[in-house]
């Protein structure tokens, strides 16, 4: 699978070139009427010199590549299958847009012929939809919450509802906690009609709309392929007064005191095996490749449901890799070029 064109040989390896394409923060190109989070899933600079030092330790070489347009042009100068000078793309891209933006980048690089890192395209528009993601996951034998898809904020108020109130609120086909704010945790069916037309006008897509679960909220990290291995539960802290991730809620103006986060339950080593086992079943019901994230949230029993999957999880230095990567004793980039060797090796790549 190796191109020819720039294979060295590095220490009795084959170094390989190996494309970045992403978003940066910053960059997106805002229309009128976007939503202040817009780019929210967009990385940081430290995100992109994290992955080439990880890529450096395996001994390859980093080509930055830019976004999927960037991508497009850069195949279409090329004239024919494939992209001279590079062995195999890795791929964080999310667009923008609709819900096949995250699938951008890797259909293009289906179209050329390249070998890609991470899930593919199908996957990737798959997951990001949450209500079709819970279809394939619930089949699956992995508990989701009862879920409503809701076109308008009329249409809120003479639904029939999942489950009495309070009921969570948020966009359909969006990740980083995209539209999700001190008002998503709704409490009568006026909240809930206010929030369903928020998110419908301002994110140009359904809501979403489960029951509010008060339990706590985990993040469970699978990578690597046949079999997949999951790497250590991390609870997520939530704010005290709404119960809302914290996480979601950074982004907006604080109340007087500030956000108060806690860490509600106790996690024990039965818990973390039984999240653990339902990941890599969602992981593997959803074809994920190489690297991917499950989202759980626990209700008042203590029963764990599955909120999201999500293929394209952010390698910045603050976020779960980066944590992991501390929970571990070792440089993040020392961890993700361990799991991107993986990849590698599932390409048939040194």
């Amino acid at each position: 699978m190796l191109t020819g064109r720039s294979v060295m040989l590095c220490g009795g390896m084959a170094s390989l070139a190996i494309g970045l394409v992403y978003d940066l923060l910053g960059r997106y190109p805002r229309r009128a009427g976007d939503p202040e989070d817009v780019d929210a899933e967009y990385e940081p600079e430290a995100t992109v010199r994290v992955l080439e030092g990880a890529l450096r330790r395996l001994g390859h070489r980093p080509v930055r590549i830019g976004n999927p347009h960037d991508l497009l042009a850069r195949i279409a100068r090329q004239g024919a299958p494939g992209l001279p000078g590079i062995d195999a793309v890795l791929n964080i891209a999310e667009g923008f847009g609709g819900r096949n933006r995250e699938a951008w980048a890797p259909v293009l690089l289906e179209m050329a012929g390249v070998p890609t890192l991470g899930s593919d395209a199908l996957t990737l528009s798959v997951t990001l939809d949450k209500a079709w993601a819970c279809r394939v996951v619930a089949a699956a034998g992995v508990p989701v919450p009862a879920q409503a898809v809701l076109g308008s904020g009329e249409e809120a108020e003479k639904v029939d509802l999942p489950r009495p109130f309070p009921l969570f609120v948020k966009p359909r086909w969006e990740g980083t906690a995209k539209g999700i704010g001190p008002a998503s945790r709704v409490a009568d069916r006026a909240a809930l009609a206010r929030e369903v037309g928020r998110i419908v006008r301002d994110y140009t897509q359904p809501a979403l709309v489960e029951p509010f679960l008060e339990g706590p909220e985990y993040t469970v990290t699978v990578v690597g392929n046949d079999p997949p291995r999951v790497l250590p539960v991390l609870q997520r802290a939530l704010e005290v007064t709404t119960g809302i991730g914290l996480h979601a809620l950074e982004r907006h103006r604080a109340p007087v005191g500030g956000w108060r986060h806690g860490l509600p339950g106790n996690f024990d080593d039965e818990l973390e095996a039984g999240l653990a086992r339902l990941a890599r079943i969602a992981y593997e019901a959803l074809e994920c490749r190489d690297f991917a994230r499950a989202d759980f949230r626990l209700d008042r029993a203590g029963r764990p449901w599955f909120l999201e999957m999500n293929p394209l999880p952010t390698f910045a230095p603050d976020g779960s890799f980066g944590i992991l990567a501390e929970l571990e004793g070792v440089p993040l980039e020392d961890l993700l070029a361990r799991i991107l060797a993986d990849a590698l090796r599932r390409l048939g790549l040194p």
